[in-house]
């Protein structure tokens, strides 16, 4: 029989994130094995237990990323002046067939690192760059050897989903890799164009023959439009497990069509500001009463934890809120988006659109144990705690994440990642870089990076004077 693990947080102010919201001060959380054993104040350690000291710090669930290309993260910033369609004609067009097997391994295992120490404990490795079967073997490998909680969503941009989906190949990935590893989800990832032909039908007969849910980038300027989520609607492929990304350029029928099929969208707000996908749409998901995640999006542009996620979602909905007021000549004196709600869109709005939610995404007895404790003794930011909503949200980041929980295992301790071969992970993505330049050349390679600056003119300005004369 295998002994009994226990750790507990002793005195935090525990966010437990369950229906009512529940704010616990001076609280304990104490885990057993996999699973939340009790939450309340005073709790009695098992013997054995590893206690974690939580005063002065937040316990709140772990968070989870509905959208992430963890395949990209060898690139960290890249793409930091790009457009959407630099994107697109980067990896889709250009040079994302470059990545070999080893390259999808190296970045999957570097982003998903990052996912932990960020204190993002279930992590949708949206996996479009899954060219052949030994790159999809990859990916699963490195999600693997990661000690989170993923959920692999499958995809190949390099051909269409009508003929990747139906491939004996695909098939044999499933039947051999899915299943039976509850740390491993699995989706299936590809984009509608709004070809009235519909030639994405086949790739939803596969996933509803699989029972598998269908992850897409719906509403994205230029690229996928109301015409898509027509055509999925009225052939019937819209469900609840269906998860929309982005979804920013969508029309009111379209976000009631959504609505009305239980969908949920995965808001990816740096990105939607950054690169032109529309104006990150959480004021109509408001209004329309569809359910929000939050999501990253890619490591090649963007940070890669969720509290930029939080404070971008803020930041971006309240500004449109207020442009909006000053159009009509009117003052805004109540915000309508709160920093509670964006903080229950980053943990348990992810584990609704995942099917999870009665797995993870709280801090509830029976609940898996994925729990992170906020706290940094050697930093001024994190006292006092008011508004701990307000504090996840607008004042803690990457650094504050002090202890992480997956499963009940203990994967970050002390600001460390434990267990975590960082040496390894760089030797790795190193050999990415050097691979893609050396393919690209050299000028190529510094090209992308730096896409031209498109010319300005300075307006002429009538109040510029030439000349002085003294009077």
């Amino acid at each position: 029989m295998t002994a009994m693990t226990a750790v507990l947080f002793r005195n935090g102010l525990v966010l437990t994130m369950d229906d009512a919201h529940t704010v616990l001060p001076g609280a304990d959380v104490l885990v057993v094995d996999e699973r939340v054993a009790e939450v309340g104040v005073g709790l009695t350690a098992p013997p054995g237990a590893v206690e974690i000291d939580a005063t002065g710090g937040i316990v709140m669930p772990g968070m989870i990323d509905t959208h992430r290309h963890l395949w990209q993260t060898a690139m960290r910033g890249y793409g930091a002046d790009w457009t959407l369609t630099q994107y697109f004609v980067w990896y889709y067009l250009e040079s994302g067939r470059h990545f070999r097997p080893e390259d999808i391994h190296a970045g999957n295992v570097l982003g998903a690192l990052e996912a932990l120490d960020a204190g993002v404990t279930t992590t949708v490795d949206w996996s479009h760059g899954l060219q052949t079967p030994q790159h999809a073997d990859a990916a699963a490998d490195a999600l693997e050897s990661v000690p989170g909680r993923f959920v692999l969503a499958y995809g190949n941009i390099q051909q269409g989903p009508w003929e990747w989906a139906t491939s004996p190949e695909f098939r044999d990935f499933v039947s051999r890799r899915i299943g039976g590893n509850d740390l491993l989800g699995f989706q299936m990832a590809f984009d509608v164009t709004g070809d009235p032909a519909f030639p994405e039908r086949a790739a939803f007969e596969v996933a509803r023959e699989l029972g598998v849910p269908v992850t897409t980038h719906a509403g994205v300027w230029g690229a996928t439009n109301d015409d898509g989520i027509r055509l999925m609607h009225e052939h019937g492929f819209m469900t609840p497990s269906t998860v929309y990304v982005h979804a920013a350029t969508l029309t009111h029928d379209s976000y009631q069509r959504i609505a009305a099929t239980g969908g949920s969208v995965s808001v990816s707000t740096e990105s939607e500001q950054s690169a032109g996908q529309g104006y990150p749409p959480t004021w109509q998901l408001r209004d329309h009463g569809i359910p929000v995640s939050l999501s990253m999006d890619t490591s090649v542009w963007w940070s890669g934890d969720l509290f930029s996620a939080m404070r971008a979602t803020l930041g971006a909905d309240r500004s449109r809120e207020h442009l909006q007021a000053h159009d009509r000549a009117e003052t805004v004196t109540h915000v309508h988006l709160r920093a509670e709600q964006v903080v229950d869109w980053a943990t348990r709005g992810g584990s609704r659109a995942l099917g999870l939610d009665s797995v993870v995404g709280s801090l509830q007895p029976g609940r898996k144990a994925d729990v992170v404790l906020l706290k940094n003794d050697d930093s001024p930011v994190m006292f006092p705690i008011l508004n701990p909503y307000g504090h996840v949200a607008f004042q803690a980041q990457r650094g504050d994440v002090h202890t992480v929980l997956v499963n009940g295992r203990i994967v970050k301790r002390d600001h460390k990642l434990v267990g975590a071969d960082l040496a390894k992970a760089r030797q790795d993505v190193e050999r990415t870089v050097e691979h893609l330049i050396a393919t690209m050349g050299p000028e190529a390679w510094a090209r992308g990076m730096n896409p031209d600056i498109p010319a300005t003119k300075v307006l002429d300005n009538p109040y510029t004077y030439t000349e002085w004369t003294n009077a």
